[in-house]
């Protein structure tokens, strides 16, 4: 399974959502399929899209957020699923692409490959309430499905091969991204966060 065919599976559903990615090769094939002004890419950042994710859920919670990250992101930042976990922000999904390697800083093994690091198992021992765990195009729309149709916090471990795009390069650098994310943020999310005071 690849991990552009799962971001194409389910891109129609982003429209409506708060979508962040990590670095490298997830970022690249989101951008390549269209970018939304709803698309945040955390270039050179390792490790923190579930954090700011998490941030958003908390703070919009009338808007669903999606977390694309990777095994590589994930372990670089275990703490941040214990703290997803006891907040259980109901609108979160974060999709962990599993490819045993560090594939964007270099190919790397990551501690994934061996079979002896179980994202999944991390993510039900920190007390992730719903997550599954999957390897083909088939059992990743279900599970991906599943979560959309849920109001839980939810995580989907995908093992995908270790392949990325055939080439690097956006014209969207990160301080011009980050402002017009925002600005979407302020236009169309404004009437949500002044429902969702006190």
């Amino acid at each position: 399974m690849k991990r552009a065919d799962c971001i194409k599976a389910i891109y129609p559903e982003f429209e409506t959502c708060l979508v962040v990615t990590i670095m490298g090769a997830c970022a690249q094939e989101l951008y390549d399929l269209g970018h939304q002004e709803n698309f945040f890419y955390l270039q050179h950042a390792m490790g923190l899209a579930s954090s700011i994710g998490l941030g958003l859920a908390l703070n919009l919670p009338q808007k669903r957020t999606i977390v694309l990250d990777g095994d590589g992101s994930v372990l670089m930042n275990l703490g941040t699923l214990a703290t997803m976990a006891r907040y259980r922000p109901a609108n979160l999904i974060q999709i962990i692409f599993d490819n045993g390697s560090l594939l964007s800083t270099g190919g790397f093994v990551s501690h994934t490959a061996s079979g002896i690091t179980d994202l999944a198992a991390i993510a039900k021992g920190a007390g992730i309430p719903n997550v599954a765990a999957v390897s083909t195009i088939y059992d990743f729309m279900e599970a991906a499905a599943a979560a959309f149709d849920r109001r839980d916090l939810s995580v989907i471990v995908a093992k995908v091969e270790a392949t990325g795009p055939d080439h690097f390069g956006m014209d969207l650098k990160l301080p011009e991204n980050a402002l017009r994310f925002e600005r979407f943020i302020r236009e169309n999310c404004k009437k949500i966060v002044e429902n969702s005071r006190p």
